[in-house]
């Protein structure tokens, strides 16, 4: 048994991972099509980040969807690793988002919010991630935006947040290295915590760009960008084992022709154009939860 096995036995919970459509296969790990559990799951984690975010002051009530979600249009795209409980509910979670090889600046999910700030610092940070796009390019390295990161509250004082970094830096690795990116907040030490498994603040020329405060969130932030090759060496052995375990760990994709996550997007928008505002939002029945024996109601 591996240290990473012991740790997830004693501390009684354990990863799944989302795969997005068409995805590549690491090297260590099965993909298997399971569209309706890929599908509750993510309904989950949305439903989680609605909860966190909303109580944070990051986002307003009606930008979660009448179904209890906070939805993005990168979540159908990317790679999703949750923490699921011993009742099988998701405690936490982390998105990973892969872009395809010349992606620009302005294609980037975070370029949004950050063009929004005061002048020169979106013109500071675009020219620096325009310097880590290139040199992905040069490197064959995937360009990847790290974010969507929540934890439970019952989690907020424990080793959950470093294990998800650790199994995020090993499923990078094995799924071909990648430069990575995060608009990480201060709130919970979300920041602090990503500096000390590896990333470091974005640089242009050689200087280090400060933290801001982003008046969307209501919070001051941090650029941050990660090599997946060179984490914190304090952690390297136990990256190599979280590499091991991926083989054990279930990964789960939707169905190629899987458009949940535009299907509610789309109806969302149908009903506020016809509406005006958004609908009051429903009762959310309770939703089918994942056990390591499959799933139950």
């Amino acid at each position: 048994m591996t240290l990473a096995d012991a740790v997830e036995r004693r501390l009684g919970r354990g990863f799944v991972i989302l795969a997005p459509s068409h995805a590549n296969e690491p090297s260590s790990g099965k993909i298997v099509d399971r569209p309706e559990q890929h599908n509750l799951l993510l309904a989950e984690i949305q439903k989680l980040r609605a909860a966190i975010y909303l109580g944070d002051g990051a986002i307003k009530a009606d930008q979660i969807h009448p179904s209890g979600r906070f939805i993005q249009r990168e979540d159908n795209e990317s790679w999703h690793l949750l923490t699921v409980n011993q009742e099988g509910r998701v405690t936490a979670g982390i998105r990973y988002l892969a872009h395809r090889p010349h992606t620009s600046y302005f294609e980037l999910q975070m370029s949004e919010g950050i063009s929004r700030l005061p002048s020169p610092f979106p013109q500071q940070v675009r020219r620096a991630v325009e310097a880590e796009l290139a040199k992905a390019q040069a490197s064959g390295l995937k360009y990847v935006e790290l974010g969507a990161w929540v934890v439970g509250e019952e989690l907020r004082c424990s080793t959950e947040a470093v294990r998800m970094l650790m199994m995020i830096y090993a499923l990078s690795q094995e799924l071909g290295g990648a430069l990575a990116l995060s608009t990480a907040t201060r709130r919970h030490n979300s920041a602090g915590i990503l500096r000390r498994t590896g990333g470091r603040p974005l640089a242009l020329g050689g200087v280090e760009l400060p933290p801001y405060y982003d008046p969307h969130y209501d919070c001051q932030m941090e650029v941050l960008c990660f090599d997946s090759r060179c984490p914190n060496p304090r952690y390297s052995g136990w990256i190599g084992e979280f590499r091991e375990a991926l083989s054990q760990i279930p990964m789960i994709a939707p169905s190629s022709s899987s458009t949940a996550t535009a299907d509610l997007l789309q109806l969302d928008t149908a009903l506020t154009d016809s509406c005006g505002s958004r609908p009051a939002k429903a009762e959310q029945p309770d939703l089918t939860t994942y056990t390591p024996e499959g799933f139950v109601q």
